[in-house]
């Protein structure tokens, strides 16, 4: 019970590696609550849940008076907050030339003002309390280029440098902010890009599936359960004396060289 007595906020907790990361949290005694834009992927989450162990509030983490809703549930149901989970992504695939400026503006609006937003109303509570942990859920893809990613990319880039500079600041005052790094994971998100591509190719979506591991040294993607257990790591006392630390959790596919692995 690593986490009993504390409460998180996890945005895209509705499905996913939010869904796997809400579970390990509440089975390791936190109370949570779960944000995410369908009520009706929060309700069925929470289905699951022991009684009093987690609450749902829906809404957009890029919209300011969503966010400050989503902290007030949060804290109004476990008495503060102690961990935020900065989980919620969103992508469109397509090069610089082909992505849609409206597409671009989105892909920020989620995956880097949101957690800015969430951090902003949320490290208020932890200051006062003198300690809180945040975790940014970034990616391989904001430390390797991906095809047909520009803004994905671009943003779980940025993610990584706003995390460090949270950490920097708010360190003195006992909170810390960490960045977790997936690599493929099965997840929604994943088989609509998958499936999109497979299409376009021509192929079987397992078969495009068993191509995005073929070099990675596990030879598999991972389930979204196995980031959750980083993210347990990372909220808990284990990693106290952690802060500004990038985990790369991605089957060892950043230490391929593609050139190499491509000729072998």
């Amino acid at each position: 019970m690593k986490l009993e007595g504390k409460t998180a906020l996890i945005t895209g907790g509705g499905t996913g590696i939010g869904a796997a990361i809400a579970e390990r949290f509440v089975a390791e005694g936190a109370k949570v609550c779960i944000t995410g834009r369908r009520q009706e992927k929060l309700e069925q989450r929470l289905a699951a849940f022991p009684r009093d162990s987690a609450v749902t509030c829906a809404g957009d983490v890029s919209i300011h008076a969503d966010v400050r809703r989503m902290v007030a549930t949060t804290v109004a149901f476990g008495g503060g907050i102690d961990i935020l989970v900065n989980n919620a992504a969103y992508d469109v695939r397509g090069s610089i030339t082909e992505l849609d400026p409206d597409d671009w503006r989105r892909i920020l609006e989620v995956n880097l003002t949101g957690p800015f937003l969430l951090m902003k109303e949320t490290l208020p509570h932890m200051i006062r309390n003198g300690r809180g942990s945040i975790i940014n859920i970034s990616s391989i893809g904001g430390i390797r280029c991906m095809p047909g990613c520009p803004g994905y990319g671009a943003t779980k880039a940025g993610l990584i440098l706003l995390t460090q500079q949270a950490a920097l600041e708010y360190g003195p005052f006992g909170v810390r902010c960490n960045v977790v790094c997936p690599g493929a994971t099965r997840t929604e998100m994943l088989e609509e890009a998958v499936s999109g591509m497979a299409k376009d190719a021509g192929m079987d979506m397992e078969c495009l599936m068993d191509r995005f591991c073929s070099h990675v040294p596990l030879r598999r993607v991972s389930g979204p359960d196995e980031m959750a257990g980083a993210c347990i790591f990372l909220a808990s006392d284990d990693s106290s004396f952690m802060t500004g630390a990038v985990l790369v959790v991605d089957g060892g596919s950043n230490v391929v060289d593609v050139s190499g692995a491509s000729i072998a």
